[in-house]
């Protein structure tokens, strides 16, 4: 069972790392420079490694029919990408990435367009990346598995604490600023936005690489703030 555990953790942290890659190849695209992409500090986005652990435990009884394992792929990484913005807003009362301008998009947080590739991955897991991760694993000796496993899961929860203290400051700087300010508008909100980065970018290149992270990061306001608008 540890033996088990620790294949599934080395096939997290590989696709963790996977999908930083994709995502820093992708921004390289469209901004033409190196943007360090995630809530982590270290080279790694943990829910490309989340889904490809939820692809490799729910999606094995698919394997023999490639349209139900697309279809199934898309349904899982799509609820996990938008439970994920759920709640990263909820708790951070901040809005990380919006899809509202694409279209077939729910409530901005997934959409049409990433949720297509979220089909395509799930086949390429479980027909071609998780056989050959698997075999490779099975060939590393027990004591080296352990030791990496361990070194890994310290470095992956120190980044998760340091990483927390930085997010939690998106709320509040941003709660600083909206208790100073008399009227709360949706155009105010805007405003916010933009002085909670600008106070970020000043304090250390760890707030400014998240914000680097995400550009398209808006604060969001809770019920009681929503009733001050309307």
């Amino acid at each position: 069972m540890l033996h088990t555990f620790e294949m599934y953790l080395l096939l997290f942290f590989i696709y963790s790392i996977c999908g930083w890659i994709i995502e820093v190849i992708g921004k390289l695209i469209q901004k033409g420079k190196f943007i360090n992409r995630g809530f982590l500090i270290g080279p790694y986005c943990p829910i490309y490694g989340y889904g490809g652990i939820l692809i490799t435990l729910l999606l094995q009884k698919y394997i023999n029919d490639p349209i139900a394992l697309f279809v199934m792929g898309v349904i899982v990484c799509s609820i996990l990408e938008y439970l994920t913005s759920y709640f990263m807003e909820k708790i951070f009362h901040a809005r990380w990435w919006d899809y509202s301008k694409y279209p077939f998009n729910i409530n901005g947080r997934i959409c049409l367009r990433t949720m297509i590739p979220f089909g395509l991955l799930g086949m390429f897991i479980m027909y071609v990346s998780n056989p050959f991760l698997f075999n490779l694993i099975d060939k590393v000796p027990e004591i080296i598995l352990n030791i990496t496993s361990i070194i890994l899961m310290i470095i992956y929860i120190t980044d998760n604490i340091i990483s927390l203290k930085i997010i939690s400051n998106v709320h509040i700087t941003s709660k600083d600023i909206r208790d100073n300010t008399e009227e709360i508008t949706e155009e105010i909100l805007e405003e916010i936005t933009l002085k909670v980065k600008s106070i970020l970018e000043k304090r250390s290149t760890l707030h400014r690489r998240l914000v680097n992270a995400f550009p398209e990061m808006k604060v969001k306001i809770n019920q009681k703030i929503k009733q001050k608008i309307k």
